[in-house]
């Protein structure tokens, strides 16, 4: 079997048409040749913010979680902090602003853990994890489009929640399994 060059794209595309466009998508309408050599269509949601998560650890790993209905599901989720990061600014500010605006949490000790493509199937959307320390409290001020609950939780409590498949939220499913990794790691 021939070695494939990874950096080689194996498809053509003939046409891109915008077929629709929102402030936080764009979709095209794409006619491509496909790497097998048959003609097709392709449809591609670009993605204009990043996507940003947050796992907040307080000193007795407590963490929050954020309830909310998803539109697109049709059904209720619970997931950590999130939210859309804009494309060239630094992803800790944005980060910062969602905990914020969801929890009333501000944190003085801050890492990224994770990085991650969503649905790279159809999208090119990006995720960037990251987990908050050293923690203060004020109010939340959610966006006025959104209706929260938030629940402080242990965060075991969390970790077996997902991995009973309640949590079914990606990033969340992510951030969560791989903090659990880093913290045994650190026992």
């Amino acid at each position: 079997m021939k070695p494939i060059d990874e950096n080689k794209n194996p498809w053509q595309q003939k046409s891109d048409k915008i077929a629709y466009e929102n402030n936080w998508i764009r979709v095209h309408h794409q006619e491509v040749i496909t790497p097998g050599g048959t003609e097709g269509i392709y449809g591609l949601i670009h993605f204009k913010n990043l996507a940003i998560g947050i796992i907040a650890l307080d000193e007795q790993n407590n963490t929050w979680v954020v309830g909310q209905y998803r539109y697109p599901l049709k059904k209720y989720s619970w997931e950590i902090p999130e939210g859309g990061g804009i494309l060239g600014i630094d992803p800790l500010i944005s980060a910062k602003r969602e905990l914020l605006e969801e929890c009333g949490i501000e944190a003085a000790h801050w890492e990224k853990i994770l990085e991650m493509d969503l649905s790279n199937s159809a999208t090119d959307e990006h995720a960037i994890i990251f987990v908050a320390r050293e923690l203060s409290y004020t109010k939340s001020e959610p966006e006025e489009t959104e209706e929260l609950q938030i629940k402080k939780i242990p965060f075991e409590e969390l970790y077996q929640k997902v991995m009973e498949g309640h949590y079914q939220d990606a990033i969340t499913v992510a951030g969560v399994l791989k903090l659990k990794l880093l913290l045994t790691e650190q026992l």
